[in-house]
């Protein structure tokens, strides 16, 4: 879905579908800003206007209606007015893996490039990721291993693997 609400909206469409009594998830990160002369940190959208809303056509459709600033969002190439769709089985693992660390690391699907792809891992065995599939990121000067799990052609989170966890190799 797409949220067209300001970015300093009082009431973003993620808190208004929540209270609405939808299950939403949209990928936050941490920001600094000024409030009153002193720093803040607060938790923004990674992406303003992205929203994951589990629910039916039919239900969603009247609060849609409803709200003006409140949009679903299209695929490219498809038929008219036809609505992305995320499958349950990888938005389910791509919540567990961001919901398990404290400072997931998104990108949007192009700035990952190839060079950047390590190994491709079957599971994690045991940890906070336990079965959790994806690929290893490799970046240059960084001494920590990271997970990349995708929402295929839309976004990609990296999360922190701890030395503890043991993982299975393809």
């Amino acid at each position: 879905m797409r949220d067209l609400k300001r970015a300093n909206a009082k009431q973003p469409a993620y808190k208004m579908l929540t209270e609405a009594g939808f299950e939403v998830f949209t990928p936050m990160r941490t920001r600094v800003v000024t409030k009153g002369g002193k720093q803040v940190r607060e938790e923004v959208p990674f992406i303003q206007d992205l929203l994951f809303v589990h629910s039916d056509r039919e239900t969603l459709d009247e609060t849609v209606m409803r709200t003006e600033t409140l949009q679903y969002r299209y695929l490219k190439g498809h038929a008219y007015c036809t609505p992305m769709t995320v499958s349950e089985a990888d938005m389910n693992r791509f919540i567990a893996a961001v919901s398990t660390v404290r400072t997931p690391r998104f990108f949007h699907i192009d700035e990952i490039t190839p060079g950047m792809y390590g190994s491709t891992i079957k599971m994690i065995c045991e940890g906070t990721l336990n079965g959790i599939e994806g690929r290893l990121l490799k970046l240059k000067g960084s001494g920590k291993k990271r997970l990349v799990v995708e929402l295929p052609g839309l976004l990609a989170a990296a999360v922190e693997i701890s030395t503890a966890d043991y993982i299975e190799l393809l």
